[in-house]
């Protein structure tokens, strides 16, 4: 089971619009049948930043996650859901509660406060920026919340202090279920950037069988996914991440950035896992997602 390799497919992200990828749903339709596509392309887990349909503004407002959870759920009950508590400016309260009510097999789980910024990186020109929250008391919290009601957190590491923050928290061993899960996010401006041997010794720090996942953003994407197939990682890929293909095509969806996924799983002698093979491996438990 060590061998397969779990396909993760970010749908949308808080900032990917139509007019970024007219590909990116919006719609409680539009997620079902973008999942399902993902589902036959190998994705075990989709990731869902929920929109609202109007615009395709992020939100975190409960009935609309439920209403998009429900539509993938009906659509693809086999899949894995993971959903996000990401939001920036947005009130913890606000960010943890679509988790609480809907209690997902997986969620984001954030690990340190940082400057989160759009930028030009050929030019250090700063386009956007915030400052994401995400203290110890938010952590603590947040996890609490989420083992109480069966969620695993995908502990998101956007620099190496994020990694030391979690296993610190976990030496207090009612927060997490072991083994943990780990995504290093590469290439948000404010955070770390792709570097091979910073991957690797990322990895060396992971607790005792702890799993892990690699996010790439934009040029990242490629070859953090590369790395991770032959480093015994798993991948994330979708239009959160990357609106385009290798090559610099508008991607027709997180499904068709699926397929050369499966192209590197295969030189690397990594079988795909199905959603039941990704449970065994991350240690889920099948729920209904109500």
């Amino acid at each position: 089971m060590k061998e397969k390799l779990i396909i993760t497919a970010a749908l949308t992200g808080g900032a990917t619009t139509k007019n970024n990828n007219p590909n990116t749903p919006y719609t409680p339709e539009e997620f079902a049948e973008e999942s399902y596509k993902c589902l036959q392309e190998g994705v075990s887990i989709v990731h869902i930043h929920a929109k609202n349909p109007a615009d395709g503004m992020a939100t975190m407002d409960v009935q609309t996650h439920r209403d998009i959870i429900g539509a993938v759920r009906d659509r693809c009950p086999e899949l894995i859901i993971n959903i996000s508590t990401g939001a920036m400016q947005t009130p913890p309260e606000d960010r943890i509660a679509p988790t609480v009510d809907l209690k997902p097999e997986l969620a984001s789980y954030n690990t340190n406060s940082m400057n989160f910024a759009v930028a030009n990186h050929k030019t250090g020109e700063i386009w956007i920026e915030f400052i994401y929250e995400n203290t110890f008391a938010m952590m603590e919290d947040f996890a609490r919340k989420m083992k109480a009601v069966g969620t695993k957190p995908e502990c998101e590491i956007f620099d190496p202090g994020g990694l030391y923050n979690c296993i610190l928290l976990s030496r207090k061993k009612d927060l997490f279920e072991l083994p943990m899960h780990f995504q290093f996010v590469y290439g948000v401006a404010g955070g770390m950037q792709f570097d091979p041997l910073l991957h690797m010794g990322l990895v060396g720090q992971l607790p005792e069988n702890a799993t892990y996942s690699v996010c790439g953003v934009g040029p990242h994407q490629h070859r953090a996914a590369l790395i991770s197939a032959i480093s015994g990682g798993h991948i994330r890929i979708g239009l959160e991440d990357n609106v385009k293909m290798p090559g610099g095509d508008l991607a027709k969806g997180s499904w068709e950035q699926a397929r050369w996924v499966k192209e590197i799983a295969k030189i690397a002698g990594r079988p795909i896992a199905t959603p039941d093979e990704t449970r065994q491996i991350l240690r889920l438990n099948k729920k209904k997602v109500h």
